[in-house]
Parts: C-alpha cells; sequence; structure tokens
C-alpha cells in the first residue's frame, strides 16, 4: 500500500494517538529480551519514520523502508536529524533487496493487514527472513479479527484539527476479514476554502493461527503473541496483537 501525496502530508498529525515513544520502547523491550542488544535493526513499511526516529536512539543501526514516496520524503527529513542517521529506502516489504543482513526487523501499526492476499504475506515475511541473520528477531503487530468485525465494520470515524479534516469510511467487512477503507481529506488554505482529496484501500485481518502458519513456512519459530503493548497473551476482544518471531 502506497499512500499519495495528501494523505502522507496529514498523517503524523491524524495519528498522535499511537504513543510513538511508549510503542518504541515495548518494541525495544521485546528485542532486548530475545537477546537483540545491539546490531542492525530494520523497520519495515516505516510510514513517515516517526516510530523509527525513538528506535534510532537506542544504540541501533537502523535501516527504514518503505513503499510510498511520499511517506518517505517526511521519513527522510525527519531521520536526517536522528543520531545515529538511518539509512531510508524505498521498498515494498514484499520485495525487499538489502545490501546485507539485519540482526532484527520490526513491522508496526498494522502495516501487514494492508497485504490483503495470504501469498504476499507469504512472500513479505520470506523476504524478510532472507535478510534476517540466523537467531535474529522478527516483532511486528497486527488488527485483529475482531477489530476488523467489531470496531471498523461498516463504521466511520472523523478526525480534525485547525486546517484539516479526515473522514474515514469503512465498508462492512467480509468473510475474509477484509474491510474496504474510504479516507477524504479536506486540506484548508488558510482563506476559508478546502480542497479536497481521497484515498482507497483496503486492510484484511488474519487469524492468528494463520499468521503462525505463513511464519513457520517462512523458516520462522513463533516464541511469543502477545496482546497490544503487554507481555500477557492477548485478551478475547484485543485489537492488536504483537508477534515475536525467530529466524531458524
Amino acid at each position: 500500500m502506497s499512500y499519495g501525496r495528501d494523505f502522507a502530508s496529514v498523517y503524523d498529525r491524524f495519528t498522535d494517538n499511537v504513543e510513538y515513544r511508549r510503542r518504541a520502547d515495548y518494541l525495544l523491550d521485546l528485542l532486548k529480551a530475545g537477546g537483540i542488544t545491539e546490531g542492525i535493526l530494520l523497520d519495515v513499511a516505516c510510514g513517515t519514520g516517526m516510530l523509527t526516529q525513538y528506535l534510532c536512539k537506542k544504540g541501533y543501526d537502523l535501516i527504514a523502508a518503505d513503499c510510498s514516496p511520499d511517506m518517505l520524503q517526511i521519513a527522510r527529513e525527519r531521520l536526517r536529524k536522528a543520531d545515529p542517521a538511518a539509512l531510508v529506502l524505498c521498498q515494498d516489504m514484499r520485495s525487499l533487496d538489502l545490501y546485507g543482513t539485519v540482526d532484527a526487523a520490526v513491522c508496526t501499526l498494522d502495516s501487514v493487514n494492508h497485504l490483503t492476499e495470504t501469498a504476499d504475506v507469504r512472500r513479505s515475511f520470506a523476504c524478510i527472513g532472507l535478510f534476517l541473520r540466523p537467531g535474529g528477531l522478527f516483532v511486528f503487530d497486527v488488527n485483529t479479527p475482531y477489530k476488523h468485525e467489531k470496531i471498523l465494520s461498516g463504521n466511520t470515524f472523523v478526525y480534525e484539527d485547525d486546517d484539516a479534516y479526515l473522514v474515514w469510511q469503512n465498508d462492512e467487512c467480509d468473510e475474509t476479514g477484509t474491510v474496504e477503507i474510504m479516507l477524504d481529506i479536506f486540506l484548508s488554505d488558510g482563506a476559508g476554502t478546502y480542497t479536497r482529496a481521497c484515498e482507497d484501500f483496503a486492510e484484511r485481518a488474519y487469524p492468528m493461527d494463520m499468521l503462525d502458519d505463513l511464519l513457520r513456512e517462512t523458516g520462522f519459530s513463533v516464541e511469543h503473541v502477545f496482546g497490544d503493548m503487554t507481555d500477557k497473551a492477548p485478551a478475547d476482544q484485543e485489537e492488536r496483537v504483537y508477534f515475536v518471531a525467530r529466524k531458524m
């Protein structure tokens, strides 16, 4: 999924509830608990680099990859100021081509859900595994079927700030767990006039056992599945879960 310029320009302001710093600390705790305390860390589908900037400050060398040039334009400027600076690559997770191996990889904020075909998830896991050293960790999160069926399905959400509105409309969740999503973005010119832009995409929620199988098929062993930013098993009504998988 490659977001366009208009959505990229408002993405950060409408995701301020994500708690990027807290999520970065949680990811780092998972990596350290898994024995990855240093080395090269790959942030797959990094978006605007908001999360990556916090990972940069914790002793890892960062590679940030995303398939959206407009998101990466923001990420490059943000990560250029990081210490140490991250290497930023315009690459799709289904066709990663790195310069060498990495010690760990993370993929967050339902980026895997944007892959609506099982074959694309398998291909992405295989690509990440190809460049992950044996014993390295792959940590990612996904929206759950519960969230798609009970929270997103058929609902509309409106976000606003001083000079922009975002209307997020969801179709009914289908039998595969896929929700078609339509975004209407209204940007102010500061003189009372708004321009409208639209983005359409889909997200699919995969059962945890299916993701477990795909990871094992692509050379990973699944060490943990946690509820959102916890060290506990997912609750029945969990909206987001984290997988911790090790490259065999």
